[in-house]
């Protein structure tokens, strides 16, 4: 099981940290939410939880909980430009469909 960084992603994780000032990485996660089903989860830690697991990838902790990694395995975290847009990208293997405007997907 794992969940990796696009060297793109790794760097604005670790500028946001810095800017931050403290955390120890950044949090993935899904929860039941959209039109699809489910939807994504991103924030930083400061702490960990009992049932976290954690990766590391490009010197960047990405900490995911137990429930959520059933969803994010083999999940790709980009960090994209499109025109005025900016945002985390994920490309995950396990996604069947997603809603019209890709707030939410379902596996």
């Amino acid at each position: 099981m794992a969940v990796t960084l696009t060297e793109t992603a790794a760097d604005r994780v670790r500028h946001f940290l810095l800017n931050r000032g403290k955390g120890i990485g950044l949090r993935l996660g899904v929860k039941t939410s959209g039109c699809s089903g489910m939807a994504y989860i991103i924030e930083f830690v400061d702490e960990l939880n009992a049932d976290d697991q954690v990766f590391e990838d490009k010197d960047v902790k990405v900490i995911v909980d137990a429930k959520s990694l059933l969803y994010l395995d083999g999940t790709e975290l980009d960090f994209a430009k499109e025109g005025l847009n900016e945002g985390f990208k994920f490309n995950n293997p396990n996604v069947k469909d997603e809603c019209g405007c890709g707030e939410s997907f379902h596996v």
